[in-house]
This record gives structure tokens, C-alpha cells and sequence, in this order.
């Protein structure tokens, strides 16, 4: 089996992610010195890359090592991240009419969602760049997995949180080592706390978007679906976006897979569909011009904690990628979350977080609205597992 070590990074800069301003990867960076909003890494994609050298290597988000940035391989902080599977839905698709129904279980993953993949990256370029600590404002999957991973790199974490999130959150992230701060609020609330505790700069803000290499583990999972699907993409990707690190970094890899020629260059990409909670849909809002754009916005928490992020940063991204793709936005209620949780559990024997029970619910709207059709190939993207959120659904599978 090949290594990791037998490969290198072709990371090459970083750009502004609003005007294309070039900064170097080899310091320590946060967002961009010009226009302050997300930095993105560009990579050598001209020299030769064959897909076919992934045959060998190990099931994890690593198998793309090339396309990655962490440059020395005794770096890297893994868990065994990624490479998760993609199910087919048969019986919800046979029951509701969807010809070729898929979900890609990021619950599978070290501390049970999809945030393993992008603080395992941050936690190993922090650690590549000298960095002794980490904060993070967190609706409470990405304050896990950033506590997992600092107590793997013996680094310090800070984990700041809605008093209101799950026990479950929480509990795990004492077990890890982290100093756990609890604010009343949201993200917003929590960001402004993080911000107050490292006003001296000591620790490395974590946040979404806020350094750039999250975005670079996240993308791993456009990487799997196009190798795990043998090189073919779904008509429609349903994404459930708070932050919209994932949403950004698929589109991402299917450009960078693209540059590579390891997708034709006659691929038609997936429509991007984004799904929020009724209770905080910023991105829905600005989508449907409700809104000139999120920096006001004000949301209320949802048993969906990770998609209760009333202004993120990462809107414009989020919108060029669906503009892009030619996908749209919609928010799915709390009672219809309960209600897709119910269908999945007992139809598939799949316990997802409400984010993932979103998405089917969201699924079964567009195709009763004429947007989806019984032929078009779906994949839902089940970002977490459905255990930690207990405390927000118990006693609700008859309501």
C-alpha cells in the first residue's frame, strides 16, 4: 500500500477570495490583508496528477495528498478522517418516487461529522506553522472535532459555545482537554466572546473561513464522490449550509478535478442545492433578494445547531457557487427535520443529524414542486451523526 510520505504537497499561494490578491502559504495566515474576507489556496494543477495512483493508498481524506496543504508529512494530525461511504436510499427512494436516491454518511467520521475533515487540516497546517493554541466559536460539531484533534497535536484548545447546545457537544470536549467557555446567543455571540478572550492574539481563531485551510479538508469530500461514484458526478448535490465550508469546497474540488483531467472536460457539474433552517436562513434570504446580503441578519436557534449561523462569512462564496451551478436555497422547518429523521430511521435504519434530515425533507419539496425529477441522480449529504443531538429531539419520534 502507498504512504502518505511518498507524496507532496503542490501547494503554491493563497488568494483573496474577493479580488484574487496573492499571499504566501509559508507564514501563518488568517483572512486576507486586503480585503479581510477568506483566503483560498491555489495549487500546481499543470504538471501531471494520475487518478489511477489512488488505487493503492489509504481510505482517508490523505489519499489526495498532492491537493493538500500541509507540506511535511510529520505534520499531519489524523484521526483516519474521510473516505466515508456513499448508501443508496432504496427504500425512501422506491416509497416517494426517486429513481437513483444516494446519501454520503459524514457521520462516519472521527467525532462523528463532517468537521473532522477540516480541523484535522487546520490542526496540522497550525501545527506545520508553530502555532500552541486554538479558539474556536462553535455551534458544536466543529468544537469536538477541533478538541479531538489539538489533543492529538498537544496543543491547547478553546471551545466556545451556545449554553443551550447539547450536553453531548459539550461533555466530549472536557473529555478532549478543551477549555469550554458557555455564552447566551448564538455562533454570532460566541464569536464575539472568542474574539474578547484572544484579544491578545495568542491562539489561532479556528473559525469558519476565518483560516484558510478548513475549507481544504472539506473539499476531500468532492474528491470522494467523484472516485467512490467511478469518476461520475450526481445531477443535484443537496448540501445542508450553515457556514458553507463544505458547499465552497466541493465546488472547489470539482474545479481542481476539472484542471487535472481527472473528470472530462465535457462534465456537467452538479447542481448545488443549499437547505438551512427555517429558524436561520440568511443565505436563503439574500438568495431570494429578501435581503441585500446576511450582516444584519438575525436568526434563532434550531434543532439543526450547525445550521443556526445568522451572518457568515462566507456568503458570497456560497451564492457564486450556486449561481454557478445553477442550484438554489431553501430552509426546511424544525417539525419537518423531525419528520425526515423519523422517515430515515425507519426506512434506511440511518439515525442522521437533523442538518442531513434536511435535506431529504427538502429533497421530497423540490420534486413536489417540479424542481427534482424521478430520474435525476441525488446525493444528500448527511453531515453528522444523529446521537449527539438527543437531548434536542428526545421524546419527539411520535410529535
Amino acid at each position: 500500500m502507498e504512504t502518505i510520505t511518498t507524496t507532496k504537497s503542490r501547494l503554491s499561494k493563497l488568494i483573496c477570495s474577493a479580488c484574487g490578491t496573492p499571499h504566501t502559504p509559508f507564514i501563518l495566515q488568517t483572512v486576507s490583508t486586503c480585503c479581510h474576507l477568506p483566503l483560498v489556496s491555489r495549487y500546481d494543477l499543470k504538471r501531471p496528477l494520475f487518478r489511477d495512483k489512488l488505487q493503492t493508498r489509504e481510505a482517508t481524506m490523505w489519499r489526495y495528498r498532492e491537493l493538500l496543504p500541509v507540506l511535511a508529512d510529520e505534520n499531519i494530525v489524523s484521526l483516519g478522517e474521510g473516505f466515508t461511504p456513499i448508501l443508496k436510499l432504496a427504500n425512501l427512494g422506491s416509497k416517494y418516487g426517486f429513481d437513483h436516491l444516494q446519501l454520503k454518511d459524514e457521520g462516519q467520521n472521527p467525532t462523528g461529522s463532517f468537521k473532522a475533515r477540516g480541523l484535522s487540516m487546520a490542526i496540522s497546517k497550525a501545527k506545520e506553522l508553530g502555532v500552541e493554541g486554538c479558539i474556536i466559536p462553535t455551534a458544536g460539531n466543529a468544537g469536538v472535532a477541533m478538541a479531538a484533534y489539538c489533543a492529538k497535536a498537544d496543543m491547547r484548545a478553546v471551545v466556545v459555545m451556545p449554553r443551550h447546545t447539547p450536553k453531548a457537544f459539550q461533555e466530549e470536549c472536557y473529555w478532549y482537554g478543551a477549555d469550554v467557555v458557555l455564552v447566551d446567543g448564538l455562533i454570532t455571540d460566541c464569536s464575539a466572546k472568542a474574539k474578547e478572550i484572544n484579544a491578545d492574539n495568542q491562539l489561532l481563531d479556528a473559525s469558519t473561513l476565518k483560516e484558510p485551510y478548513r475549507l481544504e479538508g472539506k473539499k476531500t469530500m468532492g474528491f470522494e464522490i467523484a472516485e467512490q461514484l467511478n469518476w461520475t458526478l450526481p445531477e443535484i448535490i443537496l448540501y445542508p449550509a450553515g457556514g458553507g465550508t463544505g458547499l465552497i469546497g466541493i465546488w472547489k474540488a470539482f474545479q481542481e478535478m476539472l484542471a487535472l483531467g481527472w473528470l472530462p472536460a465535457d462534465t456537467e457539474l452538479p447542481r448545488m442545492i443549499a437547505v438551512q433552517a427555517a429558524n436561520c436562513q440568511p443565505l436563503v434570504d439574500t438568495f431570494l433578494g429578501l435581503q441585500p446580503n446576511a450582516q444584519q441578519y438575525v436568526g434563532k436557534p434550531t434543532i439543526a445547531n450547525g445550521l443556526a449561523v445568522p451572518r457568515p462569512i462566507g456568503e458570497p462564496m456560497m451564492l457564486q457557487v450556486l449561481r454557478e451551478s445553477g442550484g438554489t436555497a431553501l430552509s426546511i422547518s424544525d417539525e419537518q427535520m423531525l419528520t425526515g429523521l423519523r422517515e430515515l430511521s425507519r426506512h434506511e435504519g440511518l439515525f442522521v443529524a437533523p442538518e442531513g434530515a434536511a435535506l431529504w425533507m427538502a429533497a421530497c419539496h423540490l420534486k413536489d414542486t417540479g424542481y427534482l425529477h424521478s430520474s435525476d441522480r441525488i446525493l444528500l449529504l448527511n453531515t453528522g451523526s444523529g446521537q449527539k443531538y438527543l437531548e434536542n429531539i428526545t421524546g419527539r419520534y411520535q410529535s
